[in-house]
């Protein structure tokens, strides 16, 4: 079975592909706002893999089905987008034994990043980052990490800009 061919983009130009420009300000197209709608509780899951192109066939694979497919690179990483809001991320592993896995809940306003990150801390959480914006991921891309008490990398994000 070969790999289904895709066209490699960044995480901003996914977004940006979502975008409609109008008169110079920028639109958000109906997939862009339903992508960043709150109601949506997992915004991204990433997965760390001993080989990327040997798990990203694998994924290509059975994802497919789900209408699901590799369209997005940064790095080594190979980002999976769906018709549904959310991503699925595959990454180098960092270590060889008891890889952390990535989650990342979406948060409905900058206000709760805040408060997830504030409840972490009161419970003992190791704080990876405080919350920020984040411009590497996009201009408003607004984030809390934390690790969870088996060691993996729990996050908050916002996408909307503002507070």
């Amino acid at each position: 079975m070969s790999p289904a061919r895709t066209t490699d983009k960044s995480y901003t130009d996914v977004l940006e592909s979502h975008r409609i420009r109008i008169t110079g300000h920028v639109a958000l197209s109906d997939t862009a706002r339903r992508a960043r709608d709150p109601q949506w509780m997992i915004d991204h899951v990433t997965l760390q893999v001993t080989d990327v192109q040997t798990s990203r066939t694998f994924y290509e694979a059975v994802l497919a089905p789900l209408g699901i497919s590799a369209t997005a690179s940064d790095g080594p990483a190979v980002g999976f987008f769906g018709p549904e809001p959310g991503s699925f991320w595959l990454c180098p592993a960092q270590r060889d034994d008891d890889r952390e896995l990535h989650i990342a809940f979406r948060a409905k306003d900058r206000s709760a990043v805040r408060a997830f990150h504030d409840a972490a801390a009161a419970v003992g959480a190791e704080v990876l980052h405080a919350p920020r914006v984040f411009p590497e991921y996009h201009e408003n891309y607004f984030g809390a990490f934390v690790r969870d008490p088996d060691g993996h990398n729990i996050e908050a994000v916002c996408h909307q800009g503002g507070d």
